[in-house]
């Protein structure tokens, strides 16, 4: 037997399964011509397998709050600090360490505040570029050099790996290593030098990126953090009802373009429609300074404490004209879709023709209530949900305004790309909400375009029909999927809302707050069943004796209350706990984030964050306590991960190719 056919013995490769995969192995030795060559790759493939497991964090229903969220981007839910006091632990006073910190998370505005008042700043930079130069090998240490190559900037790129794989403790490089620093000080490329090495250490902090939902309305920056993450280097985004909205507005559908301004309206968030996304509101704000001349609009007077800025009474007396005027257009909206299915069960949401305005009363399951408001001078008694003309008209133009915006178009792309129903990522599963499920906790059957889904099935249906709703525009049934949409923010079997209702008519004109409540699904009173969760798991293919998790959000953890974001034996992690200051009188903190390293998988419950301004000037980070969900007993690596078996195949197929080229079934090329 000849050396060559013993190497292809070893890994039980016969020329027969060679031949018949030849296609393939073909096109694979484009990319690695040569035995070399695939060794090499093998080699490295290999090693990476090794290295610890990339930190990865986890987010949910952000709505808006962009200052809070690019905090905890900046400081990884506490994890830069808690490295820099693993480094430097008592070699550094506690105010240094903060000081230091601040650095890391706003480098350009805190060298302006340290050059105001520092004396000796030569020293300060000497001093600082050496702290900087600590913490980066620390972050960068579970990388190969090749992933932190690609993640420098071009003009530091040498300069920083030569930073990054040397150490002055080595007596021959101590003179060398000094003097790059000198220099970098000396040349003045200091402040440039520091940005840079912050904004890296940022981004080896967080290998990846998970957002579990609703990313848009209530909080006045959206777009800002749509920016953020079409600009990251690793993230995904499992969608929720709030995103889906803004999605079906940026798809052209009219009931929910007209949703997206109303809560805007509410919470005060025109900032991001008209700066953020340059919608055009002057035709809105002339038919409501039309048609409610005279009307107070009291009940839907701005939430001023949630606004994006401060309005003079003037405006704030037209936005409340404003928020009445598409409030009325929305509910005529939705009854156009209602009517069209019948199917999506919800006539219980025609509430006009149940309006008698002469007696400022409505009457709901035969019974009478007062009215808030009955001034409705747009509503005809006798053909309630008709849009009048001028409606109409003025619903087209805010059609044309949404779908030709730009930058909206640019973020639904990447909610689109980057996103979908669910996720399942190293044996945790990601949806934003629920499955919906049976009283007696079986898969609940939904039916779209005339067949049952239920289960995983359901989630890929309505991932596909989304797609098909914005993207194939001829696609036959079009329409339905577009009218899918706005059920998906609101119907009662929505896997992104499953509530009896949205009770949205109610909480504006009925005082009565027994028909305020939304009774929640199944799903929601049987997801802290540990049987349940490991029905879920399975059915998205997940083993559940591998210490596996589902990673919800969507209804915020009333923590104030005693409610626990861990359920099910630890299956369960909830972590919608107030992210959004609308949410945080209810939950008593400012939100939940899941920190999954390689030793362990921990949950930070955070406090409100009080501004970007202070944490700049006094170093004031968000006060964060870790709870830990699960401790690893051996650190897990990358070969535990899911891109650990995506690597696994790439070897295989590699030790494919060498065996090929072993056995002549291939030549090598040079």
């Amino acid at each position: 037997m000849t050396i060559n056919e013993i190497m292809a013995q070893r890994h039980s490769f016969t020329a027969a399964e060679l031949e018949g995969n030849v296609q393939y192995l073909q096109l694979l030795s484009r990319l690695f011509p040569t035995i070399a060559a695939a060794s090499t790759e093998i080699i490295n493939l290999e090693a990476i397998l090794n290295l610890p497991k990339g930190t990865e964090h986890f987010l949910t229903d952000i709505h808006g709050e962009y200052e809070a969220f690019q905090h905890v981007l900046k400081n990884a839910s506490g994890s830069v600090k808690r490295k820099v006091n693993d480094i430097f632990g008592n070699t550094l006073r506690e105010s240094e360490k903060k000081e230091l910190c601040t650095l890391i998370y706003y480098p350009q505005e805190k060298l302006e505040l340290v050059k105001e008042h520092e004396k000796d700043i030569n020293d300060w930079y000497m001093t600082t570029l050496n702290q900087l130069v600590k913490v980066c090998q620390n972050v960068s240490s579970k990388y190969t050099r090749s992933k932190v190559r690609k993640a420098l900037p071009a003009e530091f790129s040498y300069i920083i790996q030569e930073l990054l794989h040397e150490t002055v403790n080595e007596p021959n490089k101590q003179g060398y290593i000094t003097q790059i620093i000198s220099t970098i000080i000396s040349t003045l490329r200091a402040d440039d030098f520091i940005i840079a090495m912050c904004n890296l250490i940022q981004r080896l902090t967080i290998d990846s990126l998970h957002i579990v939902g609703d990313i848009y309305d209530r909080g006045p920056g959206p777009h800002i953090i749509m920016d953020t993450l079409c600009e990251y280097h690793n993230f995904d985004i499992q969608w929720g009802n709030h995103d889906l909205l803004w999605m079906g507005a940026a798809a052209g559908n009219d009931s929910c373009i007209a949703n997206v301004i109303r809560i805007c309206m509410r919470y005060g968030t025109l900032t991001t429609l008209e700066e953020g996304y340059g919608i055009n509101m002057l035709p809105l704000a002339t038919f409501a300074m039309d048609v409610y001349a005279d009307d107070p609009c009291e009940v839907f007077a701005m939430k001023q404490k949630f606004a994006d800025k401060a309005y003079p009474e003037k405006t704030l007396r037209l936005i409340a004209q404003m928020h009445k005027a598409i409030a009325v257009i929305q509910f005529k909206l939705e009854a156009e879709i209602i009517h069209r299915h019948p199917e999506f069960g919800m006539k219980d949401r025609l509430l006009l023709d149940k309006i008698d305005q002469k007696k400022g009363t409505i009457t709901i399951n035969g019974k009478e209530y007062p009215m808030l408001d009955s001034h409705f001078p747009t509503i005809n008694p006798n053909d309630p949900f008709r849009l009048t003309e001028e409606e109409r008209d003025l619903m087209d133009k805010l059609h044309t305004s949404f779908i030709n915006s730009e930058k909206l178009r640019k973020h639904i792309r990447c909610l689109f790309s980057d996103g979908s129903m669910y996720l399942v990522c190293n044996n945790n599963l990601l949806f934003h909400a629920s499955i919906p499920l049976t009283p007696e906790g079986e898969f609940k059957e939904v039916m779209i375009e005339g067949k049952p889904y239920k289960g995983k099935a359901l989630f890929d249906k309505v991932d596909h029909l989304v797609r098909e709703a914005y993207f194939e525009k001829e696609y036959k049934n079009h329409q339905y999927a577009l009218d899918y949409m706005w059920y998906l923010w609101c119907g009662a079997d929505s896997p992104l809302f499953d509530k009896d209702k949205m009770a949205t008519f109610e909480r504006y004109f009925i005082a009565d707050k027994e028909l305020h409540k939304e009774e929640k699904g199944a799903y929601y009173r049987l997801r802290d069943r540990e049987e349940i969760c490991d029905k879920i798991l399975m059915e998205f293919g997940i083993d559940c004796s591998d210490h596996p998790h589902i990673i919800n959000g969507h209804v915020p953890v009333k923590t104030i209350k005693g409610e626990q974001p861990i359920k099910a034996n630890g299956k369960m992690l909830v972590i919608d706990g107030g992210f959004s200051r609308a949410y945080q009188p209810e939950t008593g903190i400012a939100g939940y984030t899941l920190v999954y390293h390689s030793r362990a998988l921990q949950l930070v419950q955070h406090e409100p964050f009080e501004s970007r301004k202070k944490a700049i000037e006094e170093g004031l980070d968000i006060k964060s306590n870790t709870f830990l969900v699960e401790f690893n007993s051996q650190r897990k690596l990358v070969k535990d991960t899911d891109k650990g078996k995506e690597l696994q195949a790439q070897i295989e197929d590699l030790q494919q190719l060498l065996a090929a080229y072993r056995l002549g079934i291939i030549k090598e090329k040079e």
